[in-house]
């Protein structure tokens, strides 16, 4: 069945197999980092969604970062970084689609390819900047604030001089987006509408510069 509600434990069932053998055209993965995101509710719905849901028995979809273990795929060798949708599970055989390799910087963490230089870092700056083209004074309202994208695009807005209202689902969230120094913080959609039309979201008459973040 489907879970309802928040996610438990008992939605999910634990198996332990054999390590599968990679074939020909394909690599052997040893995953050793996985993003847990908000996303993985939306997953596990039977609603419609920009991909199909995970299917009742199937191994739960996640990001992965792993290191190839075996190679039989000309364009990776064993002891590669690398990236992709290879699920909550200790190993994993591709075809190499979908997979990035990540550079072997150790300066940088293998965890932030998880994050501000995975999908969500390009997604909020090109979001913000290309598509909302924000200006310095202006007010912007990020719903989602607490989120991976939307806590990103709080940050840069700050830093392109923008008023920042961030929309957060508990007081929890709203505690977490305060570390990054949003200018005002509104607990549910509701409430922020109720300001919205009221005229206490804005400043000097100056208009919403865009949602960005989340679905509103």
């Amino acid at each position: 069945a489907r879970p309802v509600g928040f996610i438990k434990e008992s939605d999910f069932e634990w198996r332990e197999e054999t390590v599968p053998t990679p074939g020909e055209g394909e690599i052997l993965v040893r995953n050793i980092f996985l993003s847990l995101d908000p996303a993985n509710r939306g997953w596990v719905s039977e609603v419609k969604s920009y991909v199909p849901p995970v299917a009742i028995g199937e191994v739960m979809r996640g990001m992965t970062i792993g290191v190839v273990e075996k190679s039989h795929h000309a364009e990776f060798q064993a002891g590669d970084i690398v990236q992709g949708i290879l699920g909550w599970q200790d190993y994993a055989v591709s075809n190499g689609a979908g997979l990035t390799r990540l550079p072997k910087d150790p300066s940088l963490p293998l965890t932030t390819h998880l994050g501000l230089f995975g999908i969500i870092g390009p997604t909020a700056y090109f979001g913000l900047l290309d598509v909302g083209k924000p200006k310095a004074g202006e007010t912007l309202v990020v719903s989602a604030a607490a989120g991976a994208v939307g806590s990103l695009v709080g940050q840069i807005g700050k830093i392109k001089g923008c008023r920042v209202v961030g929309i957060v689902g508990t007081d929890i969230d709203n505690i977490r987006i305060g570390r990054s120094d949003i200018d005002g913080r509104y607990c549910s959609q509701s409430e922020i509408t109720r300001m919205w039309a009221v005229g206490q979201i804005t400043t000097d008459g100056v208009p919403i510069s865009g949602f960005i973040g989340g679905l509103v």
